[in-house]
């Protein structure tokens, strides 16, 4: 009865302590400049004390995310039980906010004579709240006090405090209560015409006594208006670190040319499945934005041929997921500088790992054209393939000429022969630029001539069964061009935060598109059920066959160029509870004045229907049909009804005379379901309230949309 009690005014306590007042610290830190200072203490009963040891604000979907850590000391000679006591976070001009425990720490109630623990908080502050606003407030349950609490003190954040770590300086994350330093080792950068394309390597010590495995944290540069732009991490996945153990890992991004290289920062946070939330975990300050020197990224070289002066940019060099390899492309521009047209030359070259192993290479011309003209350029890309597991410090691209009429693409190997002539090499370190990156809702435009086209990730869906899962994103190609063309083809691969690739299927639309018309493409992949897809990205390139970009049927892609990763948007999950305007985009569906009937042992659903579609659109709808399911609440009846997609669009227009058992465009009236049941008009005293549900269904996996109650035998509005 005491315990019950007792938890029952600690529940009216939370309720009534929303008031706060202003109270002084028991004592504070004087230096909390550097992220592992304490930035204050409040005593608690004797030498026992809370301990507040760093706090963070990001920037989040609705707003902004404050992340703070105490740490209980217990000096006594009892145990302490954090129940007694809470934390709360406010502003310096009053504003509560709602703290709340991480999962991971919810469990972490009592603290043993001698010990310490860790808690993590978060919580949702204003848009407008820094930093250097906050106060964190603790308190123990007094049921003597009128409100049932006493205010043990509060620290607030100084004005001088920071949470970024300089850059000559190491950052303690904690990874399962074991401390690891993480400091900022080396930072490159380089720039080419669209990008700024920084590297940044960083080094984990375990500073620890027991091996740990760092999480799948996420790295983003973090500029000074705020902006976050998220970093590729090679070398994280499965990263195990022995104690005084350390390793590194390499960071690498871009970022478009417009944003200012200055004041960028490292922000380091991770993702809490269970909240679909990333919270701040470290923050380093970056060292002013230098080129690399000796490096070949975004610089014009030269070379002379019969032909005549060419000249040559790198723009970058890619490692890219394929099957159980990996691709190396290089970007190229080559350019007449004269003042005289120039045929294209006819080019060849191979990659050359840390001076000893050489990978066979080809030459990829993504722009249909035959010569440069005076100031004109085209540009070429060079791909060969590596193990996925090999790992290299420097690399090498050679780039030759070839004599004779042999051409250099589709040869099958692109290696130095008699015939060819080495007129030019890039070397550099291993800095492999980074994927460029398309934010959720913002658009990818390609400007080669003759493709125009530009492409966005509507919504993605999850379709499953009893043991995948299948993950698929709707991608929308636009055509920018003046005439009728056919999309391009892709290679696609969905990939996870920590580096997983799940090769993708691309559903090709076969119709040409119209000026300004738009093409749906469907992607998808198989994915383990219970696998999470949380943060993931789609890697989308240009696919080739044979040195030329994939053309026709028949085409079966052996690489791809162009790549372009995009952010994901959130699935819509929410089941509409009425069958009008659901959408199967690019269709609309609405549903109405559904009956019910039994007759001559014959069951029937009867209802009106409209189906439309987005005009100028032109979509794969290949293994997709519109899913019908019916189901009595006394589960007496239950059956499902397909309609396949790519029976749509045949117009029925107003007639409600067609007979037709297939859903058409346009509207119809009474149309009809019948499914024999011999038994069921014996048991119509059992029938209770009926759904009718409408599914997505994509390779026999399906998705619900929308689910409509009803009564037996009443038509509905």
């Amino acid at each position: 009865m005491y315990i019950k009690k007792r938890y029952r005014l600690a529940t009216i306590a939370l309720s009534a302590a929303l008031a706060l007042g202003s109270v002084t610290p028991v004592w504070a830190d004087s230096s909390p400049s550097a992220i592992t200072t304490t930035l204050g203490k409040v005593s608690i009963t004797g030498s026992s004390y809370f301990e507040l040891k760093q706090i963070h604000v990001l920037p989040d979907q609705s707003g902004k995310l404050a992340t703070f850590t105490i740490t209980i000391h217990n000096e006594g000679s009892s145990e302490l039980q954090f129940i007694d006591y809470w934390v709360r976070l406010k502003s310096k001009s009053g504003n509560q906010f709602s703290a709340r425990l991480l999962p991971a720490d919810k469990d972490k109630n009592r603290v043993a004579p001698g010990s310490t623990t860790d808690l993590t908080f978060y919580a949702t502050v204003n848009t407008s709240t820094n930093l250097q606003d906050l106060v964190v407030q603790f308190i123990k349950w007094d049921f003597s006090q009128s409100n049932f609490e006493r205010v043990l003190g509060e620290v607030a954040v100084p004005d001088s405090y920071t949470d970024v770590t300089p850059s000559d300086g190491a950052a303690v994350i904690s990874v399962n209560g074991t401390n690891v330093k993480a400091a900022i080792k080396k930072f490159v950068s380089n720039k080419n015409e669209k990008y700024h394309v920084p590297t940044v390597y960083v080094t984990l010590e375990n500073a620890g006594n027991h091996t740990v495995t760092i999480p799948s944290y996420l790295f983003s540069i973090r500029t000074k208006e705020g902006l976050l732009y998220p970093l590729e991490a090679k070398g994280l996945k499965d990263l195990k670190i022995n104690p005084k153990e350390s390793k590194e890992i390499q960071l690498s991004g871009s970022i478009p040319v417009a944003v200012s290289p200055d004041e960028w920062q490292l922000a380091v946070a991770e993702t809490i499945p269970d909240l679909k939330l990333n919270v701040s975990i470290a923050n380093f300050g970056l060292p002013a934005v230098t080129q690399q020197e000796g490096g070949s990224v975004g610089k014009e070289y030269s070379f002379t041929s019969k032909s005549g002066v060419y000249t040559t940019q790198l723009n970058g060099l890619h490692r890219l997921p394929w099957e159980d390899q990996d691709l190396l492309t290089a970007d190229l521009t080559l350019s007449n500088k004269g003042e005289e047209s120039l045929p294209i030359p006819k080019l060849s070259g191979y990659f050359l790992l840390d001076g000893a192993v050489k990978i066979d290479a080809k030459l990829i011309q993504t722009s249909k054209v035959i010569g440069l003209g005076a100031g004109a350029s085209v540009n070429l890309q060079i791909a060969g393939k590596v193990p996925y597991t090999y790992e290299f410090s420097q690399i090498k691209l050679v780039l030759q000429e070839n004599d004779g009429e042999t051409p250099p693409t589709g040869t099958g190997t692109g290696t130095s022969s008699a015939a060819a002539t080495d007129v030019l090499e890039f070397s550099t370190q291993a800095e492999l630029q980074a994927i460029p990156f398309i934010g959720m809702g913002q658009s990818y435009t390609s400007n080669d001539i003759g493709r125009k086209a530009k492409y966005l990730v509507r919504s993605v869906s999850t379709y499953e069964d009893k043991t995948n899962i299948m993950y698929s994103a709707m991608v929308e190609a636009t055509n920018l061009e003046k005439r009728f063309t056919n999309v391009s083809k892709f290679v696609a691969n969905f990939r996870t935060s920590d580096g997983t690739v799940f090769p993708a299927t691309v559903a090709e639309v076969k119709n040409k598109i119209s000026p300004t018309g738009k093409a749906l493409l469907n992607v998808w992949a198989s994915v383990p059920k219970g696998y999470t897809t949380a943060n993931m990205n789609l890697l989308l390139g240009e696919a080739v066959t044979e040195g030329k970009l994939s053309e026709g049927e028949k085409a079966a892609p052996d690489s791809y160029v162009n790549p372009v990763s995009y952010w994901l948007p959130d699935e819509k999950t929410n089941v509409a509870t009425t069958l009008k305007n659901v959408e199967l985009f690019p269709y609309t569906i609405t549903i109405d004045k559904i009956g019910t009937s039994i007759e001559d042992k014959v069951f029937t659903i009867k209802f009106n229907y409209e189906l439309t579609k987005e005009k100028l659109t032109e979509i794969n709808t290949e293994g997709h049909n519109l899913l019908l399911v019916f189901e009595d609440g006394g589960g007496i009846k239950r059956f499902e009804k397909k309609f396949d997609f790519k029976d749509f669009d045949v117009i029925n227009g107003d007639s409600t005379a067609d007979e037709d058992t297939k859903m058409r465009l346009g509207k119809r009236e009474n149309f009809k379901i019948t499914n024999p049941d011999p038994g069921l008009i014996y048991n119509t005293k059992f029938l209770q309230k009926y759904t009718l549900s409408i599914y997505d269904e994509f390779q026999g996996q399906r998705k619900l949309l929308a689910s409509q109650k009803a009564d037996w035998f009443i038509t509905t509005d």
